[in-house]
């Protein structure tokens, strides 16, 4: 599995609202220039966050981001699918093969590796990173 660049600036700026929003809403520009992700690009991730009810938002001068629920809640798979989706395999290898043996294993050796990631990231909590 490789972990998209989106991915990493996604849980890099949740970590960052998580450790930070207790005192009032943080901006996108503090998150950017805290750790070089271009602006524009952070805030595209952002709303795709927010659309999965990880963060909050709210305009205005006071305005900024914050989670939508307490960090003992998200887990770190809500982030990871927020932004590039389901994480799940999507090979067809028996069906490619007319069901050969070799590829009807191997889809399965595959399934229960993504079926182990999901467990794995569905069990890391925010709130556990932060501790």
């Amino acid at each position: 599995m490789k972990i998209s660049r989106s991915t990493g600036y996604a849980l890099v700026a949740v970590g960052y609202i998580a450790q930070n929003y207790k005192d009032g809403a943080v901006l996108a520009a503090r998150v950017s220039k805290e750790y070089g992700i271009p602006l524009e690009y952070l805030l595209k991730i952002l709303q795709q966050l927010v659309r999965a009810n990880v963060l909050r938002s709210k305009r205005g001068p006071r305005g900024g981001f914050f989670l939508a629920r307490p960090a003992e809640t998200i887990t770190l798979l809500e982030v990871i699918e927020a932004v590039d989706g389901p994480l799940m395999s999507h090979l067809h290898l028996a069906e490619q093969t007319n069901n050969a043996p070799f590829s009807i294993k191997m889809e399965a050796v595959c399934r229960k590796s993504t079926a182990g990631m999901r467990d794995i990231f569905a069990a890391a909590k925010l709130g556990d990173m932060l501790a």
